[in-house]
């Protein structure tokens, strides 16, 4: 109990000093770092000097000890993105894994149907169970549901201690995941698919944003996106609908609520909204837990809203 309540005090400290929320530690590395670097490495550069009492290194591995439970993984301003890692099941499914466009794709739904959606994953690929469990249930509607691997068998790998999360983000830029979906679209297209939606969730929410500059889709959904730009809203051309998270680190909601001011002033020409969801954080959508009735009810209700805009605007 006495640790515990150290542990505490000393968390309540650390929060003070970084306002809450801007704990920027790279927890999978950290130690390995130290081991390279010597006893006097900063192994926390994010965090006040003070606070790690550098005179004394072990108090650095102490307090990173203390608080590895506790910090927030951010890199390059995603901060939440490779929070609460989901556990990969490539065997889950109502569907069926086949090839498309060249892309490992889950598909589900009925081939009959000329109408078409396509997930686009977060950075955990397409094996996650939740997303392919929503994709079951958008293809209950009447879709066809298809989730490619855009990832190209590479999600990210948390439980690599040699996993660079800015390295990864390097390696699967959203430009590139915008040319690939394409691909993907152009494939439905070319199978009798006449109308199609989209939506994307996270890093998939800044392939979507690209995608709707085009004519390719009739709607689309970004949920919880990755960093997207006022001149990428602005080069929106579909009926659009943003699902942002009210504690979110990666794109607050003040912003999303600018972005949407952007999109209001296409109002002649595409219907748009903008809505955040109190008291959930970025990722919300997926990386609930099936025992929490609370998440999986706010998380549903998301699944319902982009449900909705397919089935008001992917049309025959």
């Amino acid at each position: 109990e006495p640790i515990q309540k150290s542990k505490a005090f000393l968390f309540r400290r650390l929060l003070k000093w970084e306002e809450r929320r801007k704990f920027q530690v790279e927890i999978v590395t950290s130690v390995h770092r130290r081991r390279e670097k010597g006893p006097r490495a900063n192994i926390c550069p994010q965090l006040p000097p003070a606070l790690f009492f550098s005179s004394t290194s072990s108090i650095n591995l102490l307090l990173l000890l203390f608080f590895q439970d506790h910090i927030t993984l951010e890199m390059s301003g995603h901060a939440q993105c490779f929070n609460n890692p989901p556990i990969l099941n490539p065997s889950y499914s109502a569907g069926e894994v086949e090839e498309l466009a060249g892309f490992q794709t889950y598909v589900t739904g009925s081939p009959d149907s000329n109408l078409a959606i396509l997930l686009i994953h977060d950075a955990f690929g397409y094996e996650a169970p939740n997303l392919r469990k929503l994709a079951d249930k958008v293809a209950s509607s009447g879709f066809f549901v298809v989730v490619p691997d855009l990832l190209y068998g590479d999600p990210a790998d948390l439980g690599n201690p040699q996993f660079d999360p800015q390295a990864w983000l390097a390696t699967h830029p959203s430009d590139k995941g915008c040319e690939d979906a394409k691909k993907v679209i152009a494939e439905l297209r070319s199978r009798g698919f006449s109308a199609i939606g989209a939506a994307g969730f996270c890093w998939g929410g800044m392939v979507l944003v690209k995608l709707a500059s085009g004519t390719e889709l009739l709607a689309g959904v970004i949920l919880h996106p990755g960093p997207i730009t006022v001149d990428e809203i602005n080069a929106v051309r579909i009926p659009t609908a943003i699902l942002g998270a009210e504690n979110d680190h990666i794109f607050p909601a003040d912003q999303l609520e600018q972005l949407g001011h952007v999109l209001a002033t296409k109002s002649g020409q595409f219907e748009s909204y903008v809505k955040i969801f109190p008291g959930v954080s970025h990722g919300w959508t997926m990386k609930y837990k099936e025992d929490d009735d609370s998440a999986v009810k706010v998380a549903e209700e998301a699944h319902l809203d982009m449900l909705n805009w397919f089935l008001k605007y992917v049309r025959k």
